[in-house]
């Protein structure tokens, strides 16, 4: 989080409609965060998006179109892997944004096979608030251990390794 993933998938899909390209973008429909229907930047870019509850829905509602956005892949089921290998099988450019890992630091959902099989990944990384260096992970700060928790600032922060390995040694040992 905190990286402009959303901000540069944003800036792509406007360069594309910009060239008279047709675009379509989804998100996941339980991203209401900013907007029930706009991909929203932390920094209130938005843009047109269609929500969906499935993958599978992309291939329903992309036809004829030259571009494919997707926010926040990582909330979406493993059948988006095929579902961005049909569409680049098509001819399609297919633009993906999403966190690699939760806030465990453990791989999210679709994301390590759509890196593994994309023909390029740009990774980008949030600052570290506590340091400065390159961000590792979205440290959660509320008590919750549920894998998807939709959050902001208040929920979540951007944190090195060193950093985050020094709050969950801090966590673990409060817990005792």
């Amino acid at each position: 989080m905190f990286s402009g993933k959303t901000e540069e998938l944003i800036r792509r899909m406007r360069r594309a409609q910009f060239a008279r390209q047709r675009v379509e973008i989804f998100k996941p429909a339980i991203d209401v965060r900013y907007s029930e229907e706009d991909v929203v930047s932390h920094d209130q870019k938005h843009i047109q998006s269609t929500p969906i509850d499935s993958s599978a829905s992309i291939l329903l509602l992309a036809n004829d179109i030259d571009v494919v956005g997707i926010d926040e892949a990582q909330f979406f089921d493993m059948g988006l892997v095929d579902v961005c290998n049909e569409l680049a099988y098509r001819g399609v450019r297919v633009i993906v944004a999403g966190l690699d890992m939760d806030f465990r630091g453990v791989p999210f959902g679709p994301m390590p096979a759509l890196c593994a099989i994309a023909d390029d990944v740009t990774k980008v990384h949030a600052i570290c608030v506590r340091c400065g260096n390159l961000a590792y992970v979205s440290h959660r700060l509320v008590d919750n251990d549920r894998r998807v928790l939709l959050g902001e600032t208040q929920e979540y922060e951007p944190l090195c390794r060193e950093c985050y390995k020094k709050s969950e040694e801090g966590r673990v040992k409060s817990d005792e």
